[in-house]
């Protein structure tokens, strides 16, 4: 067969191929889509059926709804009209209560009318009753009042003057016996013993061996020494001891620290001492803060600034006529204390009035006036409360006695002042001897410091040596001699004594 009429036979035989398979899709596609309406119809059919259900569900839902929406109304209905029916009920009784009190009311009325008519008359027979008797007796009512009351005096005249004078001079011996009573049992409760300050201590040593370090080469070592702490060194025969004396507290003690401490550490010369001394010095601050802290403890005054508590604390080195201050004014504020419990008065501000009347002895070589004054200026100063300034500033009698406190704090003064033993006045002019010594010589330009020693018998006094020279120190000290012939009183002789020192320190680096 020739190669055309094979491909023409192909071709054909493709173009058949093709029809019968678009015929076969076509008849394919029409068995579908009879089935997929039949589909459609039924589902369309079951969703009518759902309809109709949920149709009749609903309607059943909003029936019971609408029945208990109207069972529920018709209840509150029937509250409501009950509510409704107690009100009436109630507004009835209150309009017939209303009736009965407006009745009573009326009744109330004609009664006081009543009662006021009678009043009226009661007082006109009263009226003419008086007036009756005023033109009976030619006396008016006052003038009769006037006329019994005198006869009434002048016939028991004489047993009123007694009785009142009787009453007198009771209340003044009852005062009187209160008052002893609450001194009495004030003194007898605090009852604390009694120690005079001394002008010397005595510092014991291991071996007599320490004096001669003590005393050092030519004297170096105790004139060091007697230099920084202004002390008088006693090393005489004595075994085992050694006596510092001065006639102010704090130098001795200062001394006394630092004696031992050299005597413990073995190193005794210039420059040691002068350490040993300045750290003594802050040692004794340190006590002084611990005091003036220990004190308003004891005496428990609180609320006290830190600084007035510290010039309290050095109190401690203070003596009046002998007496420590510090135990003083503790011992005061004791007493203050009691008294103010017995008579019914502020407890707090009489302890603290006693205890910080006498301040101002702290700082009165420093500060111009009396220590009453100085006392006052430093607790107005650092705020404390004007009720204790004015119980301290009274006790003696600068100030008027403004409050109760005052007079208590007065009181507790001559209490402690006044106990067997408890002052020595020699003592105190004696001191203050001593102070007018120095004071004296500090008085005059150019002056580092000044001690007195050998109990006012000798003054020691060093002095800037670039401001005085060689020949100004002779100068000076014949100046100050003729001073103290002039203004001091004094027994004996006073040796005075100008130490000029020259120091050059430079260090090698």
């Amino acid at each position: 067969m020739p190669l055309k009429e094979v491909a023409l036979f192909l071709s054909i035989a493709g173009v058949v191929g093709i029809a019968i398979g678009y015929y076969l899709r076509y008849l394919i596609t029409l068995g579908k889509k009879g089935s997929m309406e039949l589909e459609v119809k039924e589902m369309l059919l079951a969703a009518r059926e759902d309809a109709k259900k949920i149709t009749a569900d609903a309607e059943a839902k909003a029936s019971q709804t609408l029945n208990a929406a109207t069972i529920e109304i018709k209840e509150k209905e029937n509250k409501i009209r009950q509510t409704e029916d107690r009100l009436i009920k109630k507004e009835d009784l209150l309009d017939k209560r209303q009736l009965d009190i407006d009745k009573e009311v009326d009744l109330i009325k004609e009664k006081a009318n009543e009662i006021r008519v009678i009043r009226d008359k009661a007082d006109k027979l009263e009226h003419d009753r008086l007036a009756a008797l005023e033109k009976a007796a030619r006396l008016s009512a006052e003038d009769a009042k006037a006329e019994i009351i005198r006869m009434l005096e002048k016939q028991n005249e004489e047993d009123f003057t007694v009785r009142m004078r009787k009453l007198e001079m009771q209340g003044e011996e009852m005062l009187e016996q209160k008052a002893k009573d609450i001194l009495a049992i004030s003194i007898q409760r605090l009852a604390s013993s009694v120690a005079s300050d001394f002008m010397s201590s005595t510092i014991e040593i291991p071996s007599d061996d320490v004096k001669g370090k003590i005393i050092g080469k030519e004297g170096r070592n105790i004139k060091a020494f007697e230099r920084a702490t202004g002390v008088e060194v006693l090393v005489d025969d004595s075994p085992g001891a050694i006596t510092i004396s001065s006639f102010d507290p704090v130098r001795r003690h200062v001394a006394g620290m630092a004696l031992r401490e050299l005597i413990k550490d073995g190193r005794i010369q210039p420059a040691r001492i002068e350490q040993v001394v300045e750290k003594a010095r802050q040692d004794i601050n340190k006590t002084i803060k611990e005091k003036g802290e220990q004190a308003a403890y004891e005496c428990g005054v609180v609320g006290l600034d830190p600084r007035i508590l510290l010039i309290l604390g050095r109190l401690h080195f203070r003596t009046s006529y002998g007496q420590n201050v510090l135990q003083h004014s503790i011992e005061m504020a004791h007493i203050a204390g009691m008294i103010a419990e017995e008579i019914g008065a502020n407890v707090q501000v009489a302890k603290a009035g006693a205890l910080l009347h006498d301040l101002g002895k702290a700082l009165d070589h420093e500060v111009a006036g009396t220590h009453v004054e100085i006392g006052r200026r430093i607790l107005q100063k650092f705020g404390a409360p004007e009720e204790v300034v004015k119980a301290m500033q009274a006790h003696h009698e600068e100030y008027p006695y403004e409050t109760a406190e005052s007079r208590i704090v007065q009181t507790a003064d001559a209490i402690s002042g006044a106990r067997p033993g408890a002052r020595r006045d020699n003592v105190e002019n004696y001191l203050k001897r001593l102070g007018d010594l120095e004071a004296l010589a500090n008085s005059f330009k150019g002056i580092e410091k000044s001690y007195a020693l050998q109990a006012g018998r000798e003054i020691r006094i060093f002095v800037r040596p670039e401001e005085i020279g060689d020949m100004e120190a002779k100068n000076l000290a014949r100046d100050i001699a003729l001073k103290i012939e002039k203004d001091l009183k004094y027994p004996g002789e006073i040796k005075v004594t100008i130490i000029r020192e020259m120091r050059s320190v430079e260090f090698a680096r």
